[in-house]
């Protein structure tokens, strides 16, 4: 098991899409500066998407433009189609997310596309990207599970992997879009991605729906996964995919690793006063734990009636 491990912010582009309130392009910017110097390895910046569909993150160029970018930080882009992937690389996007669904019925509602007619689009977004230095990685939505088709096999994920991997992408996310995972399944379906090609940058991206978002993160590191995306506070959730609450909380996530010893290169202190600001950007509570309660190594006098006299 690796004792290093990377984390990747997905909190200004999974986790603002589907806040009510509309967060001002300069506070966008700032939270991702702020998030620039906490020792994340990635930050998925923004989407490339019609306003139309995610208004929240119509102002995508701004934001990509208004960043002050840090030399050990990728800045990624989220980019759902042709159109999408000339405007992000134009923004000079450290990394474009391609996205995808594993079933049917959640390609259908959020992209419009079933899982294969997704993939023929890929290879045109692959050529836009030569001479760009790019990073390809791609995003597979519900790929332990979908809220309108049910059970989704591991071999279809396995065809799915097997045919990206044949494009020349080179990091693969796979993603628990409504939190329908558990620990037992995410450790056989890595193991199963890991054993077959051992090269390919994997990242886990899990949700908190049901409660098991840092089980399911626990079991990935267990299997040798060691990219993980998470969202500060916890925020986020699907637009598509009904009941899905947010993601895995990046300062749950840290400090869960680092209490194990594993190191995650991140300033846990850093990390938890940016997320202390977030309950003010996106006007409610946000669900992160650690924020609220303190590391767990955090100690409290004892009350009155129970010192010695």
């Amino acid at each position: 098991m690796s004792q290093r491990v990377y984390i990747q912010e997905v909190a200004p582009r999974d986790g603002l899409q589907i806040e009510a309130r509309f967060v001002p392009t300069l506070e966008k910017i700032a939270l991702i500066d702020a998030l620039s110097h906490t020792g994340v390895t990635k930050i998925e910046a923004t989407s490339f998407t019609s306003p139309r569909a995610i208004p929240s993150l119509a102002d995508a160029g701004e934001v990509m433009a208004g960043i002050t970018r840090h030399e050990d930080v990728d800045y990624v882009a989220l980019v759902p189609n042709e159109r999408g992937a000339e405007r992000a690389l134009a923004a000079g996007a450290d990394e474009l997310n391609l996205v995808m669904s594993a079933s049917d019925g959640h390609g259908l509602a959020n992209l419009r596309m079933t899982p294969w007619q997704s993939l023929e689009r890929f290879p045109a977004i692959i050529e836009q990207a030569r001479g760009h230095e790019v990073f390809i990685n791609a995003s597979i939505s519900t790929a332990f599970g979908c809220p309108f088709d049910g059970e989704v096999p591991a071999s279809r994920v396995i065809d799915i992997v097997e045919r990206l991997t044949a494009l020349g992408i080179g990091g693969v996310s796979l993603c628990d879009t409504t939190g329908m995972a558990n620990p037992m399944q995410v450790r056989a379906l890595c193991e199963q991605v890991l054993t077959r090609w051992p090269e390919l940058a994997l990242t886990l991206h899990v949700h908190n729906t049901r409660g098991m978002g840092l089980a399911n993160a626990l079991s990935a590191w267990q299997a040798g996964v060691i990219r993980f995306d998470a969202a500060l506070g916890g925020l986020g959730g699907c637009p598509f995919a009904p009941g899905a609450s947010g993601n895995v909380c990046t300062e749950d996530l840290v400090h869960m690793f680092e209490e194990m010893g594993v190191d995650t290169g991140v300033d846990l202190d850093a990390l938890l006063d940016v997320s202390a600001t977030l309950s003010g950007l996106v006007g409610h509570e946000v669900p992160g734990q650690v924020v609220k309660a303190g590391r767990s190594s955090r100690r409290y006098s004892l009350p009155e009636h129970a010192r010695p006299s």
